[in-house]
């Protein structure tokens, strides 16, 4: 098996300062890119305005002549002097050739390395610019047509001015460098002011994790929102909730340990003085057996309510434990309420009590399934068995019942009895733990009905209490109306089949 990698802790600064970065980074080289092209516009321009005016002062040189006759071709010629040739060629950095071409295309004065462009003629004296080649070199060039009157089928003359581009790629890595060479600068100098900034922004955080870590392990009280920044109030906020629900639950439980205490108090007190009792009683030599037997008795009585007061503390704990809610399983109700039932038998015959129970009998499937926890469920209905034998007088009956819901939606749990029944202002508070309804002195641990309620909310059930039977119709000296608890278990529709074993109590 493979061991589970750790995930490394995550940086909220590093992650902050890394999102910052990364595109002030990105954004650096595409700024490089535009800075270059903008460049390479702008050192065109001025030598685009030169190659234009030489393009302009030779086509005013070139003359053109009509034929002597119509139909004739027109006559193209160049009226440029040699010297003035020399003039446009003289430059110290690039050469600059030129070109004229008459009406039939035919090579007229300048260069004839420089390539006729592929577009048709477009209007005269409309000056056009394009990049080529003269001689394997990278060259700018500026032509325009002329006018003609001659043939329909003519050309119009075209001169043409190319230069090399040694001046314009020197003067766009100039302006490359006026305007990269400081970003080398500001660029180091903005991470660093980037890093104060997140650092400063981060402050706040550093001086709430010392406030929370300066706090006693019992100071339990809200965090102050107002020294806080805006962003962060929201989970200052959340933290102060999960305080109040924290210091609500250490209270209970404080509570609950100090009910548990108090309520083990008294069978342990009861142990003690029947131990003492039955001890002075042996040293001062008095054997009498009816005396050491009633101090036993009531060691054990008191023993086993000690007993009881613990396994139902550790119930309880079981019944509060969120983990084992998320692991479900089958439950198969029918069989636990039946099983519930013969374990209580021989505690109802004692007490001449009528146990039954009334639902589906084993082997016969229910509609619907039950997802929860087995042990829970067995426990749920321990207490509400157990509940309804202490409080029904002898002679009286309990019933478990258990109805079924053909659509599959629910499964319904009754208990019933034939004790005094429960006032209806008290059936919220029997729900709390070590609550004992008024006017009884049965004797238990009060935390019964708690673990009951603990159950129906982890299997998102509910829970009802009412009159076995309607209070008008009773008798004065008769028994009374006695308790009816339901608990309604959601469930998942399915086909009908039997559930698994219960897992062992």
């Amino acid at each position: 098996m493979q061991p589970e990698t750790t995930r490394e802790q995550r940086s909220l600064f590093g992650e902050i300062l890394d999102w910052m970065l990364a595109p002030l980074l990105l954004l650096w080289p595409m700024s490089v890119a535009l800075t270059w092209l903008v460049a390479q516009n702008i050192a065109n321009q001025p030598y685009d305005r030169d190659l234009a005016e030489m393009a302009r002062t030779i086509a005013r040189q070139v003359v053109i002549e009509p034929g002597p006759t119509p139909g004739k071709s027109t006559r193209v010629r160049l009226r440029l002097p040699e010297v003035a040739t020399e003039v446009l060629r003289a430059d110290d950095t690039d050469r600059v050739f030129f070109q004229v071409l008459g009406a039939r295309g035919e090579f007229i004065a300048g260069d004839r390395e420089i390539p006729v462009p592929e577009e048709p003629p477009a209007t005269p004296q409309e000056l056009h610019y394009r990049d080529d080649s003269v001689v394997n070199e990278s060259v700018r060039v500026a032509y325009l047509w002329l006018p003609t009157s001659g043939a329909p089928d003519e050309l119009q003359p075209l001169v043409q001015v190319a230069e090399t581009l040694d001046k314009r790629s020197r003067l766009a890595t100039e302006i490359i460098k006026g305007v990269i060479v400081p970003q080398f600068v500001v660029l180091p100098l903005a991470v660093l002011l980037v890093w104060l900034a997140l650092a400063k922004g981060i402050r706040p955080l550093n001086e709430l994790q010392q406030r929370i870590r300066r706090r006693e392990s019992q100071d339990l009280s809200p965090i102050e929102e107002r020294d806080v920044p805006e962003e962060v109030a929201p989970l200052v906020g959340a933290i102060n909730d999960l305080l109040t629900r924290l210091d609500r639950s250490m209270s209970t439980q404080k509570q609950f340990l100090a009910d548990a205490a108090h309520q083990l108090k008294t069978p342990l007190a009861g142990l003690r003085m029947q131990a003492e009792l039955a001890q002075r009683e042996i040293d001062a030599g008095q054997q009498d057996p009816k005396s050491l037997k009633n101090s036993l008795q009531h060691i054990a009585h008191s023993s086993q309510r000690a007993a009881h007061m613990v396994n139902q503390l550790l119930s309880m704990a079981r019944a509060e434990d969120r983990e084992s809610a998320h692991r479900l399983l089958e439950v198969n109700i029918a069989r636990l309420a039946r099983e519930t039932v013969r374990d209580f038998v021989p505690k109802a015959m004692d007490k001449h009590i009528d146990l039954g129970y009334e639902g589906p009998d084993e082997g016969q499937a229910m509609h619907g399934r039950l997802l929860g926890q087995p042990l829970l469920v067995r426990e749920l209905i321990r207490n509400l068995v157990d509940n309804a034998l202490q409080y029904t007088p002898a002679g009286g009956s309990v019933t478990v019942r258990l109805m079924d819901d053909p659509f599959g939606q629910v499964v319904v749990l009754q208990v019933e009895d034939t004790g005094p029944g429960i006032p209806e202002a008290e059936r919220e508070l029997v729900f709390q733990a070590f609550y004992r309804a008024l006017g009884t002195d049965v004797d238990g641990s009060g935390l019964g009905l708690a673990i009951v309620h603990e159950v129906v909310k982890q299997h998102g059930a509910e829970i009802t209490i009412a009159d076995a039977r309607p209070r008008a119709a009773l008798a004065p000296q008769g028994p009374g109306p006695g308790a009816l608890f339901t608990v309604r278990f959601p469930v998942r529709p399915d086909s009908p089949r039997a559930a698994p074993d219960p897992a062992p109590a």
